[in-house]
């Protein structure tokens, strides 16, 4: 009998999670405890001409965004295969009522991240309105309180590539900054 996509997610989660730990106690006191980062969702409904290499663009957003709150903080961010396959679960798909994706609806968010034992969730979507103007928009959730932290968008002009790494540079930063500022003041 195979295992249930929640049994294999609760099995990776606990191969992974004492390596979190490791990282974290090496890291010393102050060291920002588990992130898990969510794939960026895609919106082209309101662009004014689709295109088959829109899909690129929310990869490159999602690799770049992944990239850039690794490089911040390092171990603290949760495998990214690993957080994938969380809001592909079973369980995810039923708080989202099967419609949406994950990446989009906040309770599943925050589902995700206490299933993998995240603190902080970073969600965020790119929408196109034109071929040279898209938008940025990303959200931290604090997964123990289930609030939203921070709420942000970006317009990104001109080319896609250089504008969704700078926009998702600058949006990491932010997180980063927000989460060691949260953090610190629980810790008080």
């Amino acid at each position: 009998m195979y295992p249930s996509s929640i049994t294999r997610l609760v099995l990776a989660a606990s191969l992974v999670t004492p390596t979190l730990a490791r990282a974290q106690g090496q890291a010393g006191a102050g060291a920002v405890r588990h992130v898990a980062v969510l794939e960026v969702a895609l919106y082209t409904a309101g662009a004014n001409l689709q295109q088959a290499t829109d899909t690129a663009v929310a990869r490159l957003a999602t690799q770049a965004l992944g990239d850039n709150v690794r490089a911040l903080l390092g171990a603290s961010v949760l495998d990214s295969g690993l957080v994938g396959r969380a809001t592909r679960s079973d369980s995810a798909r039923s708080i989202t009522g099967g419609g949406k994706a994950c990446n989009v609806i906040m309770a599943c968010a925050r589902y995700v991240g206490r299933t993998l034992g995240a603190n902080w969730v970073v969600m965020s979507k790119v929408s196109k309105t034109s071929n040279l103007i898209w938008l940025f928009t990303g959200q931290l959730v604090n997964v123990r309180t289930g609030k939203l932290v921070m709420d942000d968008s970006t317009e990104l002009k001109g080319d896609p590539g250089p504008m969704v790494r700078a926009g998702t540079r600058i949006f990491a930063e932010r997180v980063v900054r927000t989460i060691r500022e949260q953090e610190a003041l629980s810790n008080k």
